[in-house]
Parts: C-alpha cells; sequence; structure tokens
C-alpha cells in the first residue's frame, strides 16, 4: 500500500491541483504561466547573492584559510569535546552545503564512514543549517534588511545541533 501511494502521490497531487483550477474557472496554464515568470525574477534577484557565496566558500578554502582557522580554534574545540576534523566541516556547513559534503567525503575517505567520526560528521550534517546562506537567500529575496534575532537563534540551533551530533554519536563505532 505505501509503495503504490508513494508512486501515485504526485499524479494525484497534480491532477488534484489541476482539476480544481479547471473547477473553480481559473486559467490554470496562465497562472502556471504568471509563476514561472515570477520565479524566474527571483532567480535573477538571488543569483549575485548565490554567486558571491560560492565564491567566498572556494576562495577561503582554496586560500587554505579554512584549514589555518580549523588549526586555530582546535583548541578551544577540543574544550567543547569537537573532534578537530569537525571544526571546518561545522564553519562551512553554515555557509554551503556542498562545500561542507566536500568536507565530510575527506574525513570518509580518511577515518572511513563507519568511524565515530564519519558517523558524526553525518549526524552533524543533519543536525545543522546553512544558516548565513539561508538568511541571505530568503531574506534577500524579499528584500528584508533586518532579521532582528534570526542569527542567533540559527546560531543556538546551530550549537546545539553540534552538540546533539557528539552526543548521539559519542558511545557509537
Amino acid at each position: 500500500m505505501m509503495e503504490w501511494l508513494s508512486h501515485a502521490i504526485m499524479p494525484l497531487t497534480i491532477a488534484y491541483i489541476v482539476g480544481f483550477g479547471f473547477l473553480s474557472g481559473r486559467p490554470v496554464f496562465h497562472d502556471f504561466l504568471d509563476g514561472a515568470k515570477d520565479g524566474m525574477k527571483t532567480v535573477a534577484e538571488i543569483f549575485p547573492t548565490l554567486l558571491g557565496l560560492m565564491t567566498a566558500v572556494g576562495v577561503l578554502r582554496a586560500s587554505g584559510f579554512l584549514d589555518a582557522l580549523g588549526g586555530w580554534l582546535t583548541v578551544p574545540a577540543g574544550w567543547l569535546h569537537i573532534p578537530a576534523p569537525l571544526v571546518p566541516v561545522t564553519l562551512v556547513r553554515m555557509v554551503s552545503n556542498s562545500a561542507a559534503i566536500g568536507l565530510v567525503l575527506d574525513i570518509f575517505r580518511q577515518y572511513g564512514p563507519d568511524s565515530q567520526l564519519g558517523l558524526t560528521a553525518s549526524v552533524l550534517m543533519s543536525c545543522t543549517e546553512t544558516v548565513f546562506y539561508c538568511i541571505s537567500i530568503y531574506f534577500g529575496s524579499v528584500k528584508i534588511k533586518k532579521t532582528r534575532y534570526v542569527l542567533p537563534g540559527a546560531l543556538l540551533a546551530t550549537a546545539a545541533g553540534v552538540a546533539a551530533s557528539i552526543w548521539l554519536t559519542s558511545g557509537l563505532s
């Protein structure tokens, strides 16, 4: 039953939307085109921010600054029981998911995916969010400049996610 439902959910959803549009007398295709135009405008508006974020992460990683920052933060991270190889992952994860995945794959190659470090990195990736990416893209797309408590709250949630990933995997391997 669940397999059938998982295969049928998208066609049923599309049929429901189109059927509802026709029954209510809406110009469904025209509404679709208007939505696509608005989506393209949004992409054009957020593209410079996205390009800037991706370029900055690439420059930081290629220049070695990220490794140096991870080295400087190794001692304070040790006080918090954060393994040294996870420091760069934690920092990059707040900006770019794809760059953080690259770092996690490096951890997998060096320590193995089933090692405690590999498991912790995996859980960390699912317990944290791309804070700066989300704030810049989502708030930037609707032109909100004052985010109030979003950044402190998101950083607190990231700290909780890092702590949870370390705590949840502390006895595993």
